[in-house]
């Protein structure tokens, strides 16, 4: 799909911005900024995570579909679900094979996006996954644990590990990705803040901000943090100002989550062309580089 949005991009001369919204949050781009200027040495590994105690999503019965609810729209152009069940939404979606693309598409995407920005990557060449639905047996479909290696060429590994199920935090944060060069550690929270070591642990630096990220707000976890992403794509419309994640940023970005949950999906280790992301020599993993759409809904420009 984000090759027909970045020809459509293209064709129809468009403004076009993706959600990886911390790429316009002020000291997020600071802590990039210091990060290429070698504040920590040359980078080599980055990690990602998310930890929340999201509750099990039980076993859901089939009702009627509310009067409020038009079906037919809300699944789009995913394949057509006979019955309704009482636990698919609001938010449940996100865990089902045939709408979502788990916390790895959910939350993970946002930190692997700046992992990606400060580290100057692309695509890699390498992509593992592990875990699974450990914590409870309900209808949830994607892990709650997992583990994703994506190696990139140039001798550089990042990964992001999601907890969906223990809301224990790392580096003190519920959510974040952390840099780690050759001479310290550059850690960045789920919100507009960051702190820089040493190899010796010290703090040597630390950037703070009173706007927060609360990972259990799953309405507005960022807050009025997001407003600074919203100018920035009007202004793009408005201005011609240079958009801080366009299109092919964040489809770049999103493919990663993606080309993890397909080594999940498939238990096999990817091997990738880093020059476009196709999957090489694997035909289980090739059957989900697209989806299945429900008749009408094909996406085509």
């Amino acid at each position: 799909e984000d090759e027909i949005l970045l020809q459509a991009v293209k064709k129809y001369n468009v403004v076009a911005a993706t959600g990886m919204q911390r790429r316009s949050w002020p000291n997020v781009i600071k802590a990039v900024q210091e990060i290429r200027e070698g504040i920590i040495g040359k980078v080599y590994f980055g990690k990602a995570w998310y930890a929340n105690n999201r509750p099990s999503i039980g076993t859901g019965n089939i009702t009627a579909v509310p009067d409020w609810l038009d079906w037919e729209l809300w699944q789009g152009p995913a394949p057509r679900v006979i019955s309704y069940k009482d636990n698919y939404l609001h938010y449940n979606w996100h865990w089902f094979y045939n709408w979502g693309t788990g916390e790895a598409g959910n939350n993970g995407v946002h930190f692997l996006d700046i992992l990606r920005w400060g580290m100057d990557l692309t695509y890699p060449t390498h992509v593992d996954s592990s875990g699974g639905r450990y914590v409870y047996r309900d209808d949830w479909q994607f892990p709650d644990t997992q583990i994703v290696n994506l190696e990139f060429g140039g001798n550089k590994l990042i990964t992001w590990e999601g907890r969906s199920c223990n809301g224990r935090n790392i580096e003190d944060s519920s959510a974040g990705c952390a840099f780690y060069g050759e001479s310290g550690a550059l850690v960045i929270g789920g919100g507009n803040a960051y702190k820089v070591y040493d190899l010796k642990n010290k703090l040597v630096k630390e950037l703070t901000s009173e706007m927060s990220f609360k990972a259990g707000d799953i309405t507005n976890p960022t807050q009025q943090l997001d407003s600074f992403h919203f100018s920035n794509f009007l202004d793009g419309i408005r201005k011609g100002t240079p958009l801080n994640t366009d299109i092919k940023e964040g489809c770049i970005s999103t493919t990663l989550a993606h080309l993890g949950n397909i080594a999940q999906r498939t238990k096999t280790s990817l091997e990738i062309n880093p020059s476009n992301a196709h999957i090489i020599d694997n035909r289980e993993a090739d059957k989900l580089w697209s989806r299945e759409y429900q008749k009408g809904w094909e996406m085509k420009l």
